[in-house]
């Protein structure tokens, strides 16, 4: 197998983000110019790798020497993952090291490369690592020989070496020591080995005089760094000269790849107002307040969605260690919300030592899966290395706008929980409160060296954006091109001469698909085929001959009556040979249907901890300027009944009858009222709460009322409105010059395959498409090859051509539609990843319901039966059959 097909294998079966796919380019193409060989030429290298890189200004090290600068929460350490997977695969190398900066990294990197079960696994995905796993060896199991395998430099396994720098920095470590089962140390076995890649987590780290002479004396064929911060560590920091990939936390801000970064006032805050110790007690209130919110809306949205429950921290930055501890006595103090966050604050600095330390370490270790801990203090030791996805509010107190901006700030919390946004924008913000600091800090953010600005682009030949403006066009349906022409205006494409070049005739048949799509659609009940029978087609020729008469007296003298119906004949024909019967159904119950809900009473309400507020919150995201509030004044209508706050929220829902549903609607809301009064002490304070927090604790509560919903059984039917669609042309996006590509042909990187069009299919009523991925590209290739003999035709809808209602209001348009000669499919591709993911699952189940629904139609229509399947992009390799993989992933 050829070292590009592996690379492409690898980004597939990794589901590599578009910035990892492009190193992994990178360091493919590097490869195969300088090789990797020990005691080569490293001025020979440096210039080749300069001529296409000439971002790499020097090595830095004695041996080449790379750095990958990849934004935090972007995946660096999957991508050391592809890196090792690659050239151990391409036969590139067996030998590797991995160094980690301090303990924290150490440890993860251990698990994230050794517990073939978590989720986090670098080698997910890859079965010549399942069958046989690398061979682990780590600082604290290298005494046992295991990764020493004599000589043979391509063997089976692939040895990966994790190490914390300190292990080797020591000149009288035990690594160094003589060990007579290999007749050295195994410093000294590492450092002979010809193929030793050493790859360093945040390389940065290892520019200091120690670090740096120990990863010299390992003498590695090559070095791979990763860094989200590409300079030196100290007060005179310098750029890195060996950079050869940066992909910054600006652009994966604006790629969606972590969360949105948002700054948070009070409104019409004046720091003049307030001395420092009162501004710090407002900062710590409101940033609590915040706090509280959040957590809620992740309770909401873990409810709605099925998703795992995120459990939200504060991050407190403060000024020195005595700081920090004068912070968490304020805060543990039964003054601060009445003590409820007592035994819920971890303090992290240099000064704490032993058993309180270590368990403050734990506490950050574990903060992912702890709901202990509500509010971490650090000074200084929350570094690289400790970025966590469930951090969501950040207090600065006594900072600069310019350490607010810093990656060393933002990019401990930027890190999304679920791996992607989900649309719900306090799920997928991280807010700092600033309100010493807040105009500052956003004129700083619009600065050109902000850390949250995009870096800048070039336009123009050899530039980053090429100086073509883009525009959009319509792909038409290639069947009416060949009738009437009016083609895509391509660059490259060729237009056949058009079957009908008279506009008489050409009049006709724009009339034949106007009226084939306005009415013969919904009369026609048995499908496409019906426009080939003789009495439909007579009537489409009359209807076109009433609609174009009025408007074209001498119609008759010009298209005679023989010529309509000829025309109509091969219209008719065009439609039938090309469309797939998609049928448009709606599912109405037979008979009237009752709903309740079940009693139940209300469970997680300690989540609650809302607390009472006068004052708005301000909160603006950093990058796009975007600005709201979070919460409304206390001023507003007063009600008799602190119930009637939340009620009269409960009965907006669709679901709630009011005047059947009274008497439960307000139990549950009394149940909410008590629970405010288990922790706010005053009538006001409560009251304050239901009026500002009323909707909320509506929606929590209607969270757990849709678990308890029932209806009575209904018998359902489904109804036929339409038996076919027409087809409608596609509207893409290209450049003047467009980038295409045969079906048949990958692009390059895999990750440009969005911005390509492809042309070359011959079972598809379009001449062109657009992928959203390489394997649907696969996909299509596969079901429009002379293989897939009994593949009668296949269309990928496009939007508003095929919808299936998942959720209330929110259709689902599927991938591909497939007919064949005694059967036609739905086909979704998806990621590995993405298999499991609620919302493709959700999907599923809608579109199983409509194949359900649709084959009880086909039973009465004589039509094909149809299925439903949903293909990991896994099983999409070049040897797959489409009776292979429905065979296997087919659900309905």
């Amino acid at each position: 197998m050829s070292e590009d097909r592996i690379r492409r294998q690898i980004a597939q079966r990794l589901s590599l983000r578009a910035p990892q796919e492009q190193s992994l380019d990178i360091l493919a193409d590097i490869v195969g110019r300088i090789g990797l060989a020990k005691g080569g030429d490293p001025v020979a290298a440096l210039n080749a790798i300069q001529a296409e890189y000439p971002s790499v200004q020097d090595f830095e090290r004695d041996f080449p020497s790379l750095c990958f600068a990849i934004a935090t929460g972007v995946g660096k350490t999957r991508l050391m993952g592809a890196f090792i997977a690659w050239l151990h695969l391409a036969g590139r190398s067996k030998n590797f090291f991995v160094l980690a900066p301090n303990t924290t990294i150490y440890d993860k990197l251990v698990a994230d490369f050794s517990k073939q079960t978590s989720p986090k696994y670098v080698f997910r995905g890859i079965a010549q690592f399942a069958e046989t796993p690398p061979v682990i060896v780590t600082g604290d199991t290298w005494e046992e020989g295991r990764g020493v395998r004599g000589s043979d430099l391509f063997g089976s396994e692939a040895i990966v070496n994790i190490f914390n720098v300190d292990k080797i920095n020591k000149d009288k470590g035990r690594i160094r020591t003589m060990r007579e089962t290999i007749g050295e140390s195994y410093f000294d076995y590492l450092a002979a080995l010809p193929d030793l890649v050493l790859l360093m987590d945040e390389a940065h780290r290892y520019r200091a005089s120690a670090g740096m002479r120990a990863v010299n004396e390992l003498k590695p064929a090559l070095g791979l760094e990763l860094t989200a911060t590409p300079k030196s560590v100290g007060a005179r920091s310098t750029a890195f000269r060996n950079v050869v990939f940066e992909y910054g936390l600006g652009n994966a801000m604006a790629d969606g790849m972590v969360k949105e970064p948002a700054v948070a006032t009070r409104a019409d805050f004046n720091r003049a107002d307030f001395n420092d110790h009162q501004l710090e007690l407002i900062m710590l209130e409101d940033g609590i307040h915040y706090h509280e919110h959040v957590k809620v809306e992740l309770d909401l949205y873990a409810r709605q969605s099925g998703r795992n429950r995120v459990h939200p921290f504060v991050l407190v930055v403060a000024q020195d260690t005595t700081h920090a501890s004068t912070l968490r006595a304020r805060i543990e103090s039964d003054e601060f919300f009445k003590g409820a966050y007592k035994g819920r604050v971890a303090e992290v600095h240099s000064n704490l030592k032993g058993d309180e330390s270590d368990e403050a370490i734990q506490r950050l270790v574990g903060l992912e899966t702890d709901n202990l801990t509500e509010i971490v203090i650090h000074v200084n030791k929350l570094k690289e290395g400790w970025d966590v996805n469930n951090l969501y509010t950040i207090i600065p107190l006594r900072a600069s706008a310019s350490d607010i901006l810093t990656e060393q700030t933002l990019g401990r919390g930027l890190r999304l929980p679920y791996g992607e946004r989900t649309g719900i924008e306090s799920v997928d913000t991280l807010t700092v409160i600033a309100h010493d600091r807040f105009d500052e800090v956003i004129k700083r953010a619009r600065e050109a060296d902000s850390l949250v600005q995009i870096k800048t682009l070039t336009i123009g030949k050899g530039g980053d954006v090429p100086a073509e403006t883009e525009r959009v066009i319509e792909i038409p349906v290639s069947f009416e091109v060949a009738l009437i022409g009016n083609g895509s205006s391509l660059h490259g494409a060729q237009e056949e001469a058009a079957v009908f070049d008279h506009i008489d005739d050409r009049k006709v048949v724009e009339s034949a698909l106007d009226f084939i799509n306005r009415k013969y659609e919904r009369q026609l009940k048995g499908g496409v085929q019906e426009l080939l029978r003789p009495e439909v087609r007579e009537e489409l020729a009359a209807d076109i001959r009433r609609a174009l008469q009025p408007a074209q007296s001498s119609l008759e003298g010009i298209v005679s009556r023989p010529r309509v119906e000829e025309i109509v004949g091969i219209v008719t024909a065009s439609v039938a040979e090309n469309t797939i019967d998609i049928p448009e159904i709606v599912v109405i119950p037979s008979r009237e249907v009752n709903f309740w809900f079940d009693a139940f009473d209300l469970t997680g309400l300690q989540s609650i901890r809302y607390q009472p507020r006068s004052d708005r919150i301000l909160i603006r995201n950093l990058r796009d300027q975007n600005q709201r509030e979070l919460a409304r004044s206390i001023a507003g209508p007063k009600e008799g009944l602190l119930e009637n706050y939340i009620v009269k929220h409960l009965i907006d829902y669709d679901q709630v009858d009011y005047d059947s549903q009274s008497d439960f609607l307000y139990r549950l809301a009394a149940q909410a009222v008590s629970h405010l009064r288990t922790y706010l002490v005053t009538e006001d304070d409560i009251e304050n709460v239901a009026l500002a927090h009323g909707k909320a604790i509506a929606e929590f509560i209607f969270a757990q009322m849709k678990g308890h919903y029932r209806e009575t059984p209904a018998d359902y039917q489904a109804k036929l409105v339409r038996s076919f669609r027409s087809l409608k042309p596609l509207t893409i996006s290209i450049t003047s010059i467009a980038k295409m590509l045969d079906i048949n042909s990958a692009a390059k990187p895999l990750s440009d395959t969005r911005s390509y069009v492809f042309k070359g299919t011959r079972k598809s009523p379009y001449n062109f498409h657009k992928f959203q991925s390489d394997t649907e590209r696969r996909f299509a290739a596969l079901i429009d090859s002379d293989f897939e003999k009994d593949v009668l035709r296949w269309v990928k809808p496009g939007p508003g051509q095929f919808q299936i209602e998942y959720r209330s209001g929110k259709a689902y348009e599927p991938d591909f539609v497939v007919e064949l000669s005694k059967q036609k499919l739905i086909v979704e591709i998806k990621s590995d990843g993405e298999m499991t993911d609620q919302t493709v699952q959700e999907k599923s189940r809608a579109a199983c319901e409509w194949v359900r629904h649709a084959n009880q139609i086909s039973t009465d229509t004589a039509s094909k039966p149809w299925s439903y399947a949903v293909v990991p992009e896994s099983a999409v390799i070049e040897s797959a059959t489409l009776a292979g993989l429905m065979a296997k992933h087919r659900l309905v």
